[in-house]
């Protein structure tokens, strides 16, 4: 389907050369993070913006993790306060209207594609500028909703908010993903997921996986 559907997009547009989006800022940003000791690998991340054009591979690599394994954290329920996770900007590409994720949840270990769909309430509000206090300026700044947090989680599951540096999130939604039946990497490695970190594996042989909490 992900396949299918920038195959469909890249035919009808030149992605190499798009006219600059007209934005009131120059880059907006997808924000990456997973809840508590459950690691993640982000394989790849891309975009169909509102001009129809397709982005592939923008982001990938080991997303944001709340608390380090061997702390305190509990991965149970998704947070109220999501933070930004760790940012890609993503910049001359238009505000998004399709976003798709493909990971490897690593304490399965299992392989998954998320398709997001982001509604135009969304884009509207990542265009409304807002007067905010700002804690980190310690001044009143005029600030933009313009990052995009995605949590991915194991079973699929996967939670999506809109924010700005100084604005609380807006939850745009939850989304549950498809098992990638060609397994990590395509099919390239043979099976194989990227590792877990020696922490996070000892949570995994001492805890269930909450699945029924995201």
């Amino acid at each position: 389907m992900l396949l299918a559907s920038l195959l469909l997009v890249s035919a009808c547009r030149d992605p190499l050369n798009p006219p600059p989006p007209e934005l009131p800022y120059s880059t907006w940003y997808v924000g990456m993070a997973v809840p508590d000791y459950m690691e993640a690998w982000v394989e790849s991340v891309d975009v169909v913006d509102r001009r129809g054009l397709a982005y592939v591979r923008v982001d990938g690599g080991l997303p944001a993790m709340r608390d380090t394994p061997g702390n305190s954290g509990s991965p149970s329920g998704w947070p109220e306060r999501p933070g930004v996770g760790k940012q890609k900007p993503m910049t001359n590409i238009d505000l998004p209207e399709i976003i798709f994720v493909r990971w490897q949840s690593l304490v399965e270990p299992q392989t998954y594609d998320v398709r997001i769909d982001i509604p135009q309430w969304v884009r509207d509000e990542m265009l409304t500028p807002r007067r905010v206090w700002c804690a980190l300026d310690q001044a009143y700044i005029t600030d933009y909703r313009d990052i995009i947090t995605i949590f991915v989680a194991p079973g699929g599951k996967a939670k999506t908010w809109v924010q700005g540096p100084c604005l609380e999130a807006l939850e745009i939604g939850r989304f549950v993903g498809e098992i990638h039946e060609e397994g990590p990497y395509d099919g390239e490695s043979g099976g194989n997921h990227r590792p877990l970190s020696p922490a996070a594996k000892k949570w995994v042989e001492t805890h269930e996986i909450p699945y029924d909490s995201w």
